[in-house]
């Protein structure tokens, strides 16, 4: 039996670097048994995304119709947009013993808990709230009201650090990434998915 996959909910307020690392642990591992959930969205696709990559983007009523079939493991609508995560994706990759990352939020990573039991939550802090505005604003692209709104939402999202099973706190990025890579590996170093894996192995061991 080959080995399954593991689920990767990553959360994290904006500017603690969740889309940096997780980009720079794929990037490290260029193999093919690691990528990142690619979730619906019936927004109008923006110049320089692409249509698979950053998105898929289908039309409202193709999502309220997979809605109906329960198509999604999760899903929302924000601003008049709807957003979600495709259940027979999700399945059938982690199936083919590929690991998933999936960028989502605390109530999101509620849904997706409640139905992947052995899904794995990883929450990424910044290592002040100082560092967090000083990131937010270095970007050059906000208002100093959305700076506000932004670091508002930002205490609201950290109160759910708990509810996840790793914590990284992300004050030097090559920390943070060993430290995200490290996660991976045991993940995929627990007995279940060792022994799944190197069942040959394992028979000849165990040949009584």
């Amino acid at each position: 039996m080959a080995r399954k996959g593991t689920l990767f909910i990553v959360s994290a307020p904006s500017g603690a670097g969740k889309s940096s690392l997780i980009k720079a642990l794929l990037d490290a591992n260029p193999s093919s048994d690691m990528k990142v959930s690619v979730s619906h969205t019936t927004r109008a696709i923006r110049p320089g995304e692409v249509d698979g990559i950053h998105y898929h983007y289908i039309p409202v009523t193709d999502f309220k119709q997979q809605i109906e079939n329960n198509e999604f493991f999760e899903w929302a609508e924000v601003f008049g947009n709807y957003y979600g995560t495709s259940r027979v994706t999700i399945e059938k990759t982690l199936a083919r013993g590929i690991d998933i990352f999936l960028d989502i939020d605390w109530q999101g990573a509620r849904q997706i808990k409640e139905q992947i039991a052995d899904a794995r939550g990883i929450f990424i802090l910044p290592p002040s709230r100082e560092e967090l505005e000083r990131r937010l604003n270095s970007r050059g692209q906000d208002s100093d009201e959305i700076i506000a709104s932004r670091m508002a939402e930002a205490e609201a999202e950290m109160s759910h650090y708990n509810e996840y099973d790793y914590l990284i706190i992300n004050d030097d990025f090559s920390t943070a990434l060993e430290d995200l890579h490290a996660i991976v590996r045991a993940e995929r170093l627990r007995s279940t998915k060792q022994a799944a894996k190197n069942n040959v192995i394992m028979k000849d061991l165990l040949v009584k």
